[in-house]
């Protein structure tokens, strides 16, 4: 991973092999961010996406094999238990431009994936909501 920091705003290369949100934790971790915005784009060969089951309250995984460009990836920094908690949605789109999207549990780089985040100065933590099933913000 390569990275520049331009103001509030971070500029990132994740190079090929590396595990995208194990390699952001680390990122955000090292550099002492605990809330932001993420934005991005790449390529994975290896991904898992997840879409949450609001009535079972529980989020149903995918694998997604073979080559894909990762065409949008958004999502935000938050802390939970004193950690680094990611919240990552991407769309990723085949060979012959078919898209597939989710909650991004895992993906490996097959190529580069180039990534913004933008730092906010705030400290915003998430708890368990047990109306929703879901870790949401503490505000």
């Amino acid at each position: 991973m390569n990275y520049k920091k331009f103001g509030n705003t971070w500029i990132i290369s994740i190079e090929k092999g590396e595990e995208l949100i194990e390699s952001i934790c680390r990122f955000c971790r090292d550099n002492k961010i605990t809330f932001g915005m993420i934005s991005g784009i790449g390529s994975t060969d290896n991904a898992v996406l997840g879409i949450y089951d609001a009535s079972g309250r529980v989020y149903n995984s995918t694998m997604i094999e073979g080559d894909h460009d990762i065409t949008n990836l958004t999502g935000n920094i938050s802390q939970m238990d004193n950690d680094v908690y990611l919240h990552v949605h991407a769309t990723l789109s085949d060979m012959k431009n078919l898209t597939i999207g989710g909650y991004v549990t895992s993906a490996v780089i097959s190529g580069v994936c180039e990534i913004f985040i933008t730092v906010i100065d705030a400290h915003i933590t998430r708890i368990f909501d047990d109306k929703t099933g879901l870790n949401i913000f503490k505000l």
